[in-house]
């Protein structure tokens, strides 16, 4: 009966979603992993800036449509203003000799007018106090969640925010993991986490009381000028600074907030920034059950951004300049299903639950096909299903870490880590990349010879591009190099046929992951079998990403598995992640495999701050052929992108560097509704026959209990009461 109910509703019978919601402007997606950090002075992963680039505004931002990727305005009124000054204060002129340059400041003015998502941080009462900065034990009685305070209010963006923000890299409490970059150029930095870390001290913060006033400690690398304006003053000349002035660790963050949520009993019941972001962004975070659901609404205090006017020659044919100049976002809501397994999600995405899906192993054959030009299209079944295919060559990198900490792969004393050196090449040689794009990623990617991608100043491609530890050019292309080879340097690093040489042990190697699917079984199998060519045992140590996080930054993993996606589109970026004072145990940086080379760490000292060109060509050769030798990473592989999108989601243009563009997507909630009724109607007519037979079977038993019934009447029919006596009865 409720099928039948279901089939004759408005609603399909197996919706995973109320059928209120059924034609609403709601995009529907999924995630696999939930995300650990929401606080933007700490995230740095791929999973956290799906939501933290829609709710916090940094200055600036790419532009959605153009190539190659340009950089705008997002809550900064105009570009920054960069000014270059000498030892003495005196200010130089734009093309001076970088040799001269001492401090670089930016000047940086925001539009007026912004306001922040409601929060109970900003409620006042009446008198003008605030409502929540003050809790005590009993005010938190009823309180389990963020909307649980019944009070919240608002007030304008201000330079300060910015300011508060860059302050926080050096809160002693949060590890920043830019901070030790950021040391290095924003000036007073470094001493300010000194300054910061003594005040603690003194005031004996405990970790769950770490408030700590950030306005009351002056920072000379980040000044307001006025209520609209403020000021960033880095060392040298630094080009790609601008480009991080569109990450969310330059978002603005309030001092209301961050006194809000240090206050005692609240991060037991997870009211945290880390939990309930505070932004002045398009969406803000109005639901958190992350091993369920996520949902992002419309923030109705968004500043009304327009969509692009313009973009690339093709784009208006394309049906991407349709919006242009119209208020954002179109989308009202987004709504997040936690979905750990691949293939579930596809069959949701089948069904029209989900408005986009990557594509896996499983069903990659199902939805692309190959042209005869080498081109990917869609199948002819997901033509039927107005499914459209949209590809992107990714600027990132996927790669297989050494932590060189460890004795056996880092090695110790200089004898040790020549053997692991001769250790890590072996493998290299070893794990065959090409057959794993091949099988494991249908062909979407492209083996990698270095840890710069293709698309990124500094990349080459033929023969100057291969890694010749690896690689042999042959008959123009590269060729991987036989198995014999790395047996021979294993036997030099002393692991004779896998064996320990010393102690005759089989030499067994720990290979941390973040916890998979049953899908991904296959390719931890394929792995263990390509450390087996060289008679090594692979023992695969699966968790989930956030402990994972905590092992690889306390240095407790051996080998594991990464990747890493541009921040921007700068060799700087990539060579970055194995810069020795970015390692990841001890400084909190992002050298995950906490390399250390003294001749690497002096070239990028000098590279980092050149302007692309034929001498930052030729140090960046040098820095890749070092990074080749010593073989920190499996190299792995750079990706191809492929994203099947349905015909009712619309405005889409891919874009890996850019991460705030739900503000931009378009749903045709009508359209989805319809379609969702026609690919999922219920077959009924199993379940009616099912019910029929079930009924026919009922009719002999009906027809025994009443021949029972029956028969038992007749019988009672010739008994009579027993009476008592008209004696008795007296």
């Amino acid at each position: 009966m409720v099928m039948l109910v279901s089939a004759c509703g408005g609603n399909p019978w197996n919706s995973p979603y109320p059928a209120a919601d059924a034609e609403k402007n709601i995009l529907y997606s999924a995630f696999a992993e939930r995300p650990k950090h929401l606080d933007p002075v700490q995230s740095y992963s791929s999973n956290e800036i799906l939501f933290t680039a829609q709710i916090y505004e940094p200055p600036l931002q790419y532009h959605y449509l153009k190539r190659p990727y340009e950089l705008i305005p997002s809550a900064a009124a105009k570009m920054p203003v960069v000014q270059y000054f000498d030892q003495n204060g005196e200010q130089l002129k734009d093309d001076v000799d970088p040799a001269q340059i001492a401090y670089t400041v930016y000047e940086i003015s925001i539009k007026p007018g912004i306001r922040y998502q409601p929060h109970p941080a900003f409620a006042r009462n009446e008198g003008g106090e605030f409502f929540y900065h003050a809790l005590e034990a009993k005010d938190l009685a009823g309180v389990h969640k963020l909307s649980d305070f019944p009070h919240s209010g608002s007030r304008e963006l201000t330079a300060q925010d910015y300011v508060f923000q860059v302050k926080r890299l050096a809160h002693p409490k949060l590890h920043s993991p830019i901070f030790s970059l950021m040391s290095d150029y924003i000036v007073g930095l470094k001493e300010y986490s000194a300054t910061l870390q003594a005040a603690a001290g003194q005031s004996g913060l405990s970790d769950k009381d770490a408030y700590l006033d950030l306005n009351s400690f002056p920072l000379e690398g980040a000044q307001v000028v006025d209520t609209h304006t403020y000021r960033i003053k880095i060392k040298g000349k630094y080009p790609q600074f601008m480009y991080w002035l569109a990450m969310p660790f330059f978002a603005p963050i309030p001092w209301e907030a961050e006194r809000f949520y240090t206050q005692p009993g609240l991060a037991e019941k997870n009211i945290t920034l880390d939990w309930y972001p505070v932004g002045t962004g398009p969406y803000m975070l109005t639901e958190n059950d992350p091993n369920r659901v996520m949902i992002l609404e419309r923030n109705p205090n968004f500043h009304g951004e327009t969509y692009p006017t313009e973009g690339m020659p093709d784009d208006e044919e394309a049906g991407l300049l349709k919006d242009a100049g119209k208020p954002l976002p179109f989308v009202e809501k987004v709504v997040f299903s936690r979905d750990k397994e691949s293939i579930p999600r596809w069959n949701k995405f089948l069904q029209g639950y989900y408005d986009a899906s990557g594509i896996g192993s499983d069903s990659f054959d199902q939805a692309v096909q190959l042209t005869g030009q080498g081109e990917a299209t869609v199948t002819e079944a997901m033509k039927q299903q107005g499914i459209r295919l949209e590809t992107a060559v990714a600027a990132s990198t996927n790669y297989m870490g050494f932590n060189m900490l460890d004795p056996v792969v880092g090695g110790v004393g200089k004898q040790g880590r020549v053997a692991a050196r001769k250790l890590r090449q072996a493998i290299s040689i070893a794990v065959d990349y090409e057959e794993y794009v091949s099988i494991f990623a249908n062909g979407r990617g492209i083996p990698a010879q270095g840890p710069i991608p293709p698309g990124i100043a500094g990349h080459r491609e033929g023969k100057e591009g291969i890694n010749p530890v690896v690689y042999d050019w042959v008959n123009g292309r590269a060729r991987r190099k036989p198995i014999e080879a790395a047996k021979t340097l294993m036997a030099e690093a002393g692991y004779p046929n896998g064996m320990d040489a010393r102690t005759g042990a089989p030499l067994v190697l720990y290979f941390d992951v973040t916890a998979r699917g049953a899908e991904d079984k296959s390719s931890l199998d394929w792995m263990r079998k390509q450390f087996q060519k060289l008679n090594i045992q692979l023992v695969v140590r699966s968790t989930d990403y956030n402990r994972f996080q905590d092992k690889i930054r306390k240095g407790n993993a051996q080998i594991f598995e990464w990747g890493w996606n541009a921040d921007y589109p700068d060799a700087e970026n990539f060579l970055f992640l194995l810069h020795g004072p970015q390692q990841k145990t001890g400084s909190e940086g992002e050298n995950a495999a906490n390399y250390s080379n003294s001749e690497y760490d002096r070239l990028f000292e000098q590279m980092k701050n050149m302007e692309n060109g034929p001498e930052r060509q030729h140090i960046i050769d040098r820095m890749v052929n070092i990074l080749r030798r010593d073989a920190p990473w499996l190299w792995g592989y750079h990706p191809k992108d492929y994203g099947l999108y349905h015909a009712w989601y619309s405005n889409v243009e891919p874009n890996r560097l850019s991460h705030n563009n739900m503000k931009y997507y378009r749903i045709d909630g009508s359209l989805r509704a319809q379609k969702r009724r026609e690919w999922n109607e219920p077959v009924l007519g199993p379940i009616t026959l099912v019910v029929v037979v079930l009924l026919a079977s009922l009719i002999p038993a009906v027809v025994v209990y009443r021949r029972r019934e029956r028969s038992a009447g007749i019988s009672n029919s010739g008994i009579q009461p027993l009476l008592p006596s008209p004696a008795h009865r007296e």
